[in-house]
């Protein structure tokens, strides 16, 4: 059995002391600085968490002003629009339409021309029957009728095709404004495309299947016509 001296003891007590202390002190620091670290990547999530409501506000607001600015940044829109009623260009002729038609369909165009004329407009229709000159010559009042309009619109029914004085009005209209531009507007009632005369084949017609969206399309297709005249009269005086 070995016997140590007390006096060699305390020297070794101390010594391991000192080294386990040194150990904990060790062992320690990597904890405090793990948890100091934890605490710093906490706080800057906390940080940024509470920033982003506000990062995302400017974010928004920036999508907002960058899509309210090319809102305002405008598309072309249409030519403005032309009051027709004071241009001298309308009113250097007696009448806005025309109608050219049979007198077997002349229900229809008064229907027509009653819609047309009670527009905001006030559109100017020639109706042969009622705006004739008593015992003036058919041709010169068809002929006439056509020089003094702006537009003329071309009812082509079966009565139409079978009616000579219709035809000859009709090319009239063609040689008075053979390149067309608007003017005339032929609208097919009760007949078939094939039946729709060779000489106004190059112009688009109006189909007549529902009464109301025909009477429509010809005021607008007359007022279009009327507003360009006009526009391009003002334009030509500036």
């Amino acid at each position: 059995m070995l016997c140590c001296h007390p006096g060699l003891m305390q020297p070794l007590l101390c010594s391991d002391t000192r080294i386990s202390g040194w150990f904990r002190r060790l062992l320690q620091k990597p904890k405090q600085s793990s948890i100091h670290t934890s605490s710093s990547s906490h706080s800057s999530t906390s940080h940024s968490l509470s920033s982003s409501p506000s990062s995302f506000s400017s974010s928004a607001s920036a999508w907002s002003s960058s899509s309210s600015s090319s809102t305002s940044t405008a598309q072309p829109g249409r030519p403005a629009p032309v009051d027709i009623s004071s241009s001298s260009a309308r009113w250097a002729k007696s009448y806005d339409v025309c109608i050219c038609h049979s007198e077997v369909d002349l229900e229809f165009v008064e229907e027509l021309v009653s819609y047309l004329e009670s527009q905001p407009q006030s559109l100017r229709c020639f109706l042969q029957l009622r705006d004739s000159v008593a015992g003036s010559a058919v041709m010169t009042e068809l002929c006439e009728a056509v020089q003094n309009s702006h537009c003329w619109v071309m009812l082509i029914t079966p009565s139409f095709l079978q009616d000579p004085w219709c035809r000859y009005q009709m090319h009239q209209a063609l040689a008075e404004a053979p390149m067309a531009n608007g003017r005339t507007i032929p609208v097919l009632k009760d007949i078939d495309r094939k039946d729709y005369p060779k000489e106004l084949r190059n112009l688009y017609y109006i189909y007549t299947a529902l009464k109301e969206n025909s009477f429509r399309q010809i005021r607008d297709t007359v007022l279009r016509y009327l507003e360009e005249l006009c526009r391009s009269s003002t334009s030509g005086m500036e």
